[in-house]
């Protein structure tokens, strides 16, 4: 332990898997005498964290435990005032829908000194692993990024669906976060705003884990195959032309292997709940 201040760094720890760790993000871990996570953190990269260090799980998932933003803010404080380096440590990214501006501004206003530490975001990663680009020379030159748990119906909903509807219409990407829960109330968004009901979409559950699964299918279906193959946060919503990609590439994809890949793809069937075989 320091015996000044310590500092707090604002870490993202990737969508899961330890080995997309940035190696900044390894070495902080390693030398931190506090770590703060969020639950979403992949459970290899907790378990390898230094005996050394106080690890407090500050967690929050929708519906379930919650840790008060105010209280992780003040432990942030308070233990870097006491001499202690402190990681707090998301999954993705910091300020990829992390609180991470909110945390960081909170620290300045309290004369802590921080760090921002970039991590592997799941937007992008979610899709790249299951074959599915973020854009694509031929058919999406954008992307789009959203959180899916506010209500779309709500009075002064802060996302403009038309707009984004008419973005994918016209070629762009659109990833949506935390948007399992509202994935019935988002699809009903987007076609009541104009976007074809066979626009294709897909759906990735804890992505770069073993147990990823990838469910596809248009904004007309994939609410009842979501249903059916009952997908669960963390899960990442594609919507776009992009998503015609996965069809093409998926049968070659390395890190597929030791997954279990749920396809409902016109050129896929399944059986059941489980690795995709091909149809032709």
């Amino acid at each position: 332990m320091s015996t000044t201040t310590g500092i707090v760094s604002l870490v993202g720890a990737g969508p899961g898997d330890p080995e997309l760790l940035t190696v900044k993000a390894r070495r902080l871990l390693d030398e931190a005498d506090v770590v703060l996570h969020a639950s979403l953190v992949g459970d290899d990269i907790v378990e390898s964290l230094p005996d050394h260090a106080t690890v407090i799980h500050t967690g929050k998932r929708a519906g379930g435990e919650r840790t008060p933003q105010p209280e992780i803010n003040a432990r942030m404080v308070r233990e870097a005032r006491a001499g202690n380096d402190v990681v707090r440590l998301k999954g993705g990214d910091p300020t990829v829908f992390g609180r991470g501006g909110e945390e960081a501004e909170h620290l300045a206003r309290h004369g802590v000194r921080f760090e921002v530490v970039p991590g592997v975001t799941s937007a992008v990663v979610a899709g790249e692993v299951a074959g599915i680009p973020a854009t694509h020379r031929n058919c999406a030159s954008s992307i789009t990024i959203v959180t899916g748990h506010e209500n779309p119906t709500k009075d002064g909903t802060s996302l403009d669906w038309k707009a984004l509807a008419r973005n994918v219409e016209a070629g762009g990407t659109l990833v949506i976060l935390m948007g399992v829960g509202r994935l019935p109330d988002n699809i009903a968004a987007l076609c009541s705003n104009g976007l074809d009901a066979e626009t294709p979409i897909a759906m990735v559950e804890r992505a770069t884990l073993p147990d990823e699964r990838v469910v596809t299918g248009t904004l007309n279906t994939v609410v009842e195959r979501a249903k059916t193959a009952n997908v669960s946060p963390p899960a990442v919503t594609i919507v776009g032309d992009v998503v015609n990609t996965y069809d093409i590439v998926e049968h070659c994809l390395a890190n597929s292997a030791g997954s279990m890949v749920t396809s409902w793809s016109s050129s896929f069937t399944t059986d059941g709940i489980g690795e995709a075989t091909h149809s032709e």
